[in-house]
């Protein structure tokens, strides 16, 4: 990894006979010009038939007395163009290599009742299909992300749904795709092919699958005007073994990603923990399971490394994010989870590390977008809440396709009973106009961290900042209050003769731009 026309190195160091840690940062020019920017893909969402994401989500009944557009609910579809969502990711999930996707098109009246048997065992009704779903994307402005059914489709499924979505000819799919409303062709460019098939996708080895990506893959065509991009489904979590067999069976030529899933658990899966009623014992152990991002991503992509040394391939963490039990009361298989403070601040460390791997991350989508699991948005009937990892999106949508800038830090510990984990995370960014964003995220509930930074070289002398944190670790914003966890203007940065100071409140996000 080469740095390129700015580097930004933090310094921290903490003293246990100070209240607050001590930061110091330096800026200085490298001596290397090679780039790369933090793809705007690393900030995608990912919305599977599951629960009440698409149906009572997305898409409301009729009666509903929110803005639509048919069904499509209008207020879900601004909040998530006001950050600029790039991309969304559907049906699935486990539910996408369940999915048939004739059932989906056509009149609603005529589609078939299937069973969901993935999440719930309840009828799905197809009412939301193909059309619908690219109508949504085309109303929030964002790329479509499909996931191909390996598990119980056929090459030929594939192959007709591709041809339905992308050829502007002369072919019997193409008339029924313009019969179905949408005479010009959709152009869908990111294609899973397959979803976790060490699991729930099929339960296949690492070496069976890669002979039916190939298999698939081969009928995956570029119709004229579309190019594929082509994810093959990659690892759980560790499991470094199915990247080897990976990166060695297709080639890097073939495939645009390779996704990795890793989830965030407090317990285990029998019992994840709560969303809401935790202590600071079960807050530590989130951030430092959440930190365990970086680890898989510098050892998955070492592996790649030996076979694709070029990094064409990126590495795409299309589900991740922090999942507990679902809420009580509320059917375990939807996981519905509320949100805290403590989630955003797993948000933001999270994209931190995105943003630092993004000459190898270029492609991750949160799980999921409305309500489940760590949500950006959550329903009641006609009532909305923007969740604190939402305003997380808010903040760091500075970054996206904005040129990377290396950080070397040298955090001060957040001590927990014995334990310890880096206090402060932190990425950064210069945009187009020549604007430098900073996101530094303090971990520590109960510290103050000051930060001292000489950035003469960048030739800056204007400081503004945003701050997303509250009174304690587990606020969320419920439906009764949905603003206790919001962004509010940062005061505590002054810019004065090429040095910069800053203090982070306790358990906090601050983002800071320097023009």
């Amino acid at each position: 990894m080469q740095p390129n026309k700015t580097l930004l190195t933090l310094a921290l160091a903490a003293t246990t006979t100070l209240a607050n840690a001590q930061v110091s940062l330096s800026v200085k020019e490298p001596d290397s010009t090679t780039t790369h920017s933090v793809s705007r893909f690393i900030y995608g969402q990912f919305a599977e038939h599951l629960g009440r994401c698409i149906y009572d989500g997305f898409w409301v009944s009729d009666s509903m007395n929110v803005p639509k557009k048919g069904r499509i609910r209008l207020d879900a579809v601004e909040a998530l163009k006001r950050i600029k969502i790039p991309d969304l990711r559907w049906p699935g999930g486990c539910f996408a290599d369940q999915y048939h996707w004739s059932d989906g098109i056509g009149p609603r009246s005529e589609r078939p009742t299937r069973v969901n048997t993935t999440w719930g065992m309840v009828p799905e009704d197809n009412s939301f299909g193909t059309a619908e779903f690219l109508e949504l994307c085309s109303l929030i402005g964002c790329e479509p992300y499909v996931a191909g059914n390996v598990g119980t489709g056929t090459p030929q499924e594939m192959e007709n749904w591709l041809e339905y979505l992308n050829y502007n000819g002369n072919s019997t799919l193409a008339k029924e795709r313009a019969k179905n409303g949408h005479p010009a062709p959709y152009n869908v460019s990111f294609w899973g092919v397959g979803n976790e098939s060490w699991g729930c996708g099929g339960n296949m080895t690492p070496e069976y699958y890669t002979d039916q990506f190939k298999k698939y893959a081969e009928f995956c065509k570029d119709y004229p005007g579309t190019r594929l991009k082509k994810i093959a489904s990659g690892p759980n979590a560790d499991d470094y073994n199915w990247t080897e067999v990976c990166m060695k069976n297709i080639p890097y030529w073939d495939m645009y990603g390779l996704s990795l899933h890793y989830y965030t658990l407090v317990g285990d899966w029998s019992h994840k923990g709560s969303a809401t009623s935790f202590g600071e014992k079960e807050y530590f152990t989130a951030l430092k399971k959440c930190m365990f991002m970086d680890t898989l991503i510098r050892k998955h992509s070492a592996i790649m490394d030996k076979y694709d040394p070029q990094r064409h391939v990126s590495l795409s963490v299309d589900e991740w994010g922090i999942w507990t039990d679902a809420e009580p009361g509320t059917n375990p298989a939807f996981l519905y989870q509320q949100n805290s403070l403590r989630d955003a601040l797993i948000a933001a460390t999270t994209l931190n590390i995105f943003n630092n791997h993004s000459d190898r991350v270029r492609m991750a989508n949160l799980a999921q977008t409305v309500n489940v699991l760590q949500s950006l948005i959550l329903t009641k009937g006609p009532q909305m809440v923007l969740t604190p990892t939402y305003h997380v999106f808010d903040l760091y949508q500075v970054h996206q396709d904005a040129k990377w800038l290396p950080i070397t830090l040298q955090s001060p510990d957040y001590v927990y009973d014995g334990d310890n984990i880096p206090a402060v995370n932190a990425s950064a960014s210069e945009d187009k106009q020549g604007a430098v964003h900073i996101s530094l995220v303090n971990l520590d509930p109960n510290k103050k961290i000051t930060v001292s930074a000489s950035v003469a070289s960048l030739n800056k002398t204007q400081v503004s900042g945003r701050v997303l944190t509250s009174g304690h670790f587990t606020d969320i914003n419920s439906f009764d209050q949905p603003n206790k966890v919001k962004i509010e203007a940062f005061h505590d940065a002054q810019l004065q003769s090429g040095n910069l100071q800053v203090t982070l409140p306790p358990a906090s996000v601050v983002v800071l731009e320097l023009k």
